[in-house]
């Protein structure tokens, strides 16, 4: 079958699925979740299986070490990924509830009641807990889905939708509310960016140059981030030894994901004792320091002078660009010329500071004396996440099942009319 008309099909079959999902009962969807995740535990063996076929194929191509740790399903990212969908379960539900109401003049009460998206599309590379996370919160929300990951992940992803499968039925769920594109041609892509006739939203996941291409070819809204450039802020009188541990956190513990730290901004007042305990500490890990001519003598042998393309750069690696700054101000003026809204971070004592960053600097997530790495659906406490939105409609930020839904207003009478 021609590869257009396959999408095609896809599509009708997810519209037609979104509509008796959105019907569907909490408890009926809490039901699909928990026997998925006991399937995810019982089948472990099956999903490693199916795993290292596509490791073993992705060493043989040269994967970078960031992608085949995004691509590697550990046992520990299996348990997590049942655990999400025992939390997702025990989430309220959302759909139905009127969130707010109020009592025109003449009687009516207006009231917007919450309801899925209808169907999702997501493009996504390298990681198949996608796959789960992307299915159960769609599933939660009351939304179909159609999912097309990388071609180095079909195995796995076509192992773990079989389990999504054998959860709906037995739930008495139609298996294509949680459909995978089963081919690897890079015309599917094209051709899911064409379906606005079934498709309410895309969803695009993975690398700038991928998100760029389906932003380009995508006939319906696209939620999106293009790179996650984050930056933390070392205020003047900030706690020295509880900042070190919030930057070796965020930069060493996963380099290659979009929450890791690419910049660090330090106050000229802490720069002299600050930087040093940097460069001991993350020097250590293997970190490289990108550095302005002020911090580059307090870092060490790892630290290089910073070229004018560093300011900007998502290095998914152990790179990290230093600058000492004369203020909070200069800080935030850097934030806003060199972020991506996605997460930045304030290490201080002083709380009027600390809101006022808060306030004024632009992000999906702005923290105070915490990581960057918590900008996470489960982290979060959103159970797992679909993404992560830096433009701000319709979401910004981490997207679990509330931002997977919509409004619409309903009205209630006594038989008005409007004169």
């Amino acid at each position: 079958m021609d590869i257009t008309v396959r999408m095609q099909q896809m599509g009708k079959n997810a519209k037609e699925a979104a509509r008796i999902l959105s019907a569907a009962s909490p408890a009926v969807k809490a039901d699909a979740l928990v026997r998925l995740a006991d399937l995810l535990l019982e089948r472990e063996a099956t999903i490693a299986e199916a795993n290292r076929k596509d490791l073993d194929a992705a060493r043989q191509r040269g994967l970078d070490a960031p992608r085949m740790d995004r691509l590697t399903l550990t046992p520990a990212i299996i348990r997590e990924m049942a655990a999400a969908c025992r939390q997702v379960a025990e989430m309220p539900d959302p759909i139905g509830a009127i969130e707010t109401q109020w009592q025109r003049p003449n009687g009516l009460l207006v009231g917007k009641m919450r309801i899925p998206l209808g169907v999702i599309a997501m493009i996504y590379e390298s990681r198949p807990n996608v796959t789960v996370d992307s299915g159960i919160l769609c599933l939660k929300a009351g939304n179909a889905v159609i999912l097309r990951g990388g071609s180095e992940a079909i195995h796995s992803n076509l192992a773990l939708a079989s389990l999504v499968h054998e959860a709906l039925e037995a739930a008495g769920l139609p298996k294509n509310a949680v459909q995978v594109v089963e081919t690897t041609d890079r015309e599917a892509i094209s051709a899911l960016c064409k379906l606005e006739e079934f498709v309410d939203v895309i969803i695009p996941r993975g690398g700038e140059a991928l998100i760029r291409k389906v932003v380009e070819m995508a006939t319906m809204p696209v939620l999106k981030h293009y790179e996650g450039v984050c930056h933390a802020y070392i205020d003047g009188g900030a706690d020295l030894d509880q900042a070190v541990d919030i930057i070796f956190n965020a930069k060493v513990q996963r380099p290659g994901v979009c929450n890791a730290l690419e910049g660090l901004l330090v106050h000229t007042k802490e720069a002299e004792a600050f930087l040093p305990m940097i460069a001991e500490k993350l020097g250590k890990a293997g970190v490289e320091f990108r550095s302005c001519p002020r911090a580059l003598p307090l870092l060490g042998a790892t630290a290089v002078p910073m070229s004018e393309t560093d300011p900007g750069t998502e290095y998914h690696a152990l790179i990290l660009l230093v600058k000492v700054v004369e203020s909070m101000q200069e800080a935030q003026d850097y934030i806003a010329a060199h972020g991506s809204n996605h997460t930045e971070i304030i290490c201080t004592r002083d709380h009027n500071r600390a809101m006022q960053f808060v306030r004024e600097v632009d992000a999906s997530m702005v923290a105070v004396n915490a990581s960057s790495r918590f900008n996470d659906g489960g982290q979060l406490g959103l159970g797992a996440e679909i993404g992560i939105s830096t433009s701000k409609l319709h979401s910004y930020g981490v997207m679990g099942v509330k931002e997977l839904t919509t409004t619409k207003f309903v009205v209630f009478g006594q038989g008005q009319v409007r004169s």
